[in-house]
């Protein structure tokens, strides 16, 4: 429901890309929320707002966040 809210939100103000901090999980693996959050955006309603998932840069969070593009 958070992501949700979040994503909506910036979508609604326009953003095109958001960082979403997933964590790296409790044994600094993928995490299950990192694992999740494709599944998430690929349901409504963020199915009709998410262009797109891809893992974040390494100074902006790395293995613990990924980049959600946003459709216009």
């Amino acid at each position: 429901d958070a992501l949700t809210s979040f994503l909506l939100g910036a979508h609604a103000r326009g953003h095109r890309a958001v960082l979403v901090v997933t964590g790296k999980g409790s044994r600094g693996g993928t995490g299950i929320i990192r694992a999740s959050v494709a599944e998430w955006v690929a349901q409504p309603p963020l199915r009709a707002i998410v262009a797109g998932v891809s893992p974040a840069h390494r100074r902006h969070g790395g293995e613990g966040a990924v980049y959600v593009t946003l459709r216009r």
